[in-house]
This record gives structure tokens, sequence and C-alpha cells, in this order.
């Protein structure tokens, strides 16, 4: 059979690149409660908001119902989805016999500029970057042969389409311009016939050797996988791997990954847990043991889609409000774009990402570094707090001028706002066991949100 012969070299030097030399310094085991103990990269908690990308070969339609993902496009097709919108679409454009793998060509990215992408996630305030390394349809943005021996056509960006390395030539603009890389990769494979006939063997000759190869020859700093929810952590030998990557990784030290390591385990394991348009995903329950990351679209879907009009997307307030909400409540934000299948990331996207990154170059201090509000909550804004410092994120002007404070068991200090280059007192008056006010009678609302610094004598502490 075509496909055995295909993997069986492919097998052999998986297997024996797996092996590794005994270790008298592994530190960690294969079990999750080994795994949980390890300390997070202090910079993923401090680095705060990050870029998600979707980008692939469903960009070439990019179309889907606008309640849900275009990046999901070849299932939207193949079930008759949202009562045959995306087959009818498809039928009427493409044709009812064009396959889903016939768009691969069509995805020429010819317009990509990978130095202006990452010039355009500087100039977000992001940190860090995730690109989907390779979604559910299993197509690659690096040159991974097997993607394409597997299926026995070409299904990586070298090989069809674009004819370059993606995500490498992404990965060297993003570095230069001090931003940290990350990949997203799928566990979940669509057409893939050996996904469909022998999981075992899929996770064996596929998925473990494509994020070894990824971890080796790209160094990421995260590992975002998804598309667990199907199989088990024992059948995606999670633990195995993870062990390897945590002992034995060139960038052990540095990389991040997420929870999405097998069905019912979002929550529980991993690096840092992730939400979804502000839902967990699974079984867990996400007690704030590590870090989290909330990631969500500029618009809903993750990938480009062109059936989405201007009110889908978030206002420019709504964006920046967004990365202070969810760093409030102690998290990261995971913001996502869906570029063009030529290559181009949308205008209204980037114009969201600069109306951020230019809050962000007055308000940083407030976001950067920082962690959650020490008040259950504010009928006004959001805090963040950094030391013995508390951020007061103001979205609603007092109309007496007076911003009403919780009550602390700190004295504070001092007050002035972050934007005030010269930190001119503000007036405080203490309301007893009401707690404090700041006086703002004289000064204007910042757009989007204003950032009133307190100053404690200690760390803050509620009453």
């Amino acid at each position: 059979m075509r496909l055995i012969s295909l993997f069986l070299l492919a097998t052999l030097v998986a297997s024996s690149a797996w092996a590794d030399p005994a270790d008298s310094q592994v530190q960690f085991q294969p079990t999750w409660e080994s795994l949980n103990a390890r300390s997070v990269p202090k910079w993923f908690s401090d680095d705060k908001f990050g870029i998600f990308i979707h980008w692939g070969v469903y960009a070439v339609p990019s179309y889907c119902d606008t309640s849900t993902y275009s990046e999901w496009y070849q299932h939207w097709v193949s079930t008759n989805a949202h009562d045959g919108l995306e087959r009818k679409f498809h039928e009427r454009v493409y044709g009812k016999d064009f396959e889903y793998r016939d768009f691969a060509p069509m995805f020429r990215a010819e317009l990509y500029d990978p130095q202006e992408w990452a010039k355009i996630f500087k100039r977000s305030g992001a940190r860090y970057v995730v690109l989907t390394s390779k979604h559910h349809d299993g197509f690659c943005l690096w040159p991974n042969k097997v993607a394409s021996e597997v299926r026995g056509y070409a299904w990586n960006s070298v090989e069809t389409g674009p004819q370059r390395d993606l995500l490498g030539d992404l990965t060297k603009a993003v570095r230069s311009e001090g931003l940290k890389m990350g990949y997203y990769f799928s566990f979940l494979e669509w057409e893939n016939p050996l996904y469909d006939s022998d999981r075992d063997a899929y996770v064996d000759r596929v998925a473990l050797p494509q994020m070894r190869e990824l971890i080796n020859n790209y160094q990421p700093d995260i590992l975002w996988p998804d598309g667990e929810w199907v199989s088990s952590d024992t059948m995606l030998r999670s633990t195995e791997f993870l062990a390897w990557l945590y002992n034995h990784s060139p960038n052990r030290e540095t990389i991040v990954v997420n929870d999405r390591w097998g069905k019912g385990l979002r929550g529980k394991c991993g690096d840092f847990f992730t939400t979804e348009y502000g839902k967990w995903g699974g079984e867990g329950v996400g007690q704030g043991r590590k870090s989290f990351e909330e990631c969500r679209g500029i618009g809903h879907s993750f990938a480009f889609n062109r059936a989405e009009k201007y009110d889908i997307y978030a206002s420019r307030t709504a964006s920046v409000r967004l990365l202070i909400d969810i760093v409030s409540q102690g998290g990261n934000l995971l913001l996502d774009i869906g570029p063009t299948a030529d290559g181009r990331v949308p205008l209204i996207m980037q114009d969201r990402l600069f109306t951020i990154g230019r809050w962000l170059e007055v308000n940083g201090d407030s976001i950067y570094g920082t962690t959650r509000s020490p008040f259950k909550e504010l009928s006004w804004g959001r805090a963040t707090v950094k030391g013995n410092t508390i951020y007061l994120h103001v979205y609603d002007w007092p109309e007496d001028g007076l911003l009403e404070v919780p009550p602390l068991a700190n004295k504070i200090t001092g007050a002035y706002l972050l934007a005030d280059q010269q930190r001119q007192p503000l007036s405080i008056k203490s309301l007893s066991t009401k707690g404090s006010s700041v006086d703002l009678s004289g000064y204007h609302p910042e757009l989007h949100a204003t950032v009133v610094v307190l100053e404690l004598d200690g760390p803050p502490k509620r009453l």
C-alpha cells in the first residue's frame, strides 16, 4: 500500500530522533504531577499582550456564517452546516467538484511582507506573536514533508501555493523587532487518511515529529496546541512529549505551553490556561494555579471572514478596554488577526492594533508586568497592581470630579495621572470606612481609558 511505503522511512527516522540519551539531570517526569510543578517563565506573565494569527488555505474562500470561524470552512461545507450557507456559497463560486485541496495553489501570499507584519505587531505594543503553523486542515506553513506524504499531494507552503517558508520568514522578522514568537498546532486533522484510519500511528508518525521539528528548527517561545478535544492525553502521548520539551529541547528554559493536551484537560495542565471569547473550552475549571490567556478575534472569526460587516468588529475603545479587562483579571490577551490570502493584514485590524499601541505608549506601565486588581468590582473601570502601586483605569468619568476608591488597609501616599509627565499630585480625601476619593476636578478624560496612579505604603491589601 502506498501509504505504508511512504511512511516506512519516516517512521524509522522519527522513532530514532525521539530517543534521548540518558541524562542524569532530568528534572521532569512524564506525569502531570511532575510537569505541572514547573515554574512558568516570568516573561509570559509580564508581557500581557500577544497577537494571534490565523492564516492558511482557508484564507482563499474566507467565508462563513458570521456566528462562527472561517478557518472551519472545510468542515462547514462538508457537513452542510448553517442551513447549507457555506456549501451553497462553495458550489456557486467554485463549483460542486472543486475540492478543498484545490485552494492550496490559490493561496499564493503574493503581497506577504513578514517585516511589515512584524512592524505592525511592534507598533501595537504586543510583546509576542502566535502563528497557526497548522490548523485542522493539516496544511503546514513550513516545509514539513510528512504533511504532503501522508496525503499524497502537496500540503505545505513550500511545495505549493506561496512556495516559501511562511513560518520561518515571519519568525525571523518578528524576532528582529524584539518580539517573542510562538506557534499554534492542531492535533486534529480533517481528510488525513492516517488520522482517520489509525490515530495512534498518526500521533507517532505525524503529530509528534511535526511538533518536534518546529521546536528543533525554530525554537519557539510558545507552543499552542489545539484540536485536542477528541483525543485523550494518553493517545496524544502528551506527557511524554512535554517531558522531552521541558528536559531536553533547545529552548526548554523559556518556552511556555497552553493547557490543550487532551480531552478534558483544559484548566488542569500546561503552563497557562486558555479561555476563548471568555469561555473555558473544556472540563477544566481553571482555579488560577498558573497564568491564563484569553484569545479572541477583532471581528468574530479568527481567520478573515469576508461576510463580516463593520459593526462586527470591536471598536477602538472596546479593543483597548478588552486588554485592560483581561489584565485586570490577572491574564494575558492573545488578540487575533486574520490576514488575506494574498498576505495583507486588513486595514481595520491594523487600525485597532495601532489604537492599542498608541494607548500603551502612554499607559504601558499600567499593563506590562502588573498583577490582577485588588478590588472585587469597580463601578467606573478596572485596576491593576505593580509592587506598591495601583493603577486605576477610569472608563466612566465621575460627574462631580471625585473618583471613589474602595477601602484599603494601606495608606495612600500619593496620586497622579499616568499621562502627566510632570506627575502633578492629585488631592486625596479619606472617606473613612467607605474608602477614599481622588479629586480629578479640572482634568479631562483621555481617549478609551484614563489611568490614575495610586502610590501606597506597601503592597495593596483590602480591608
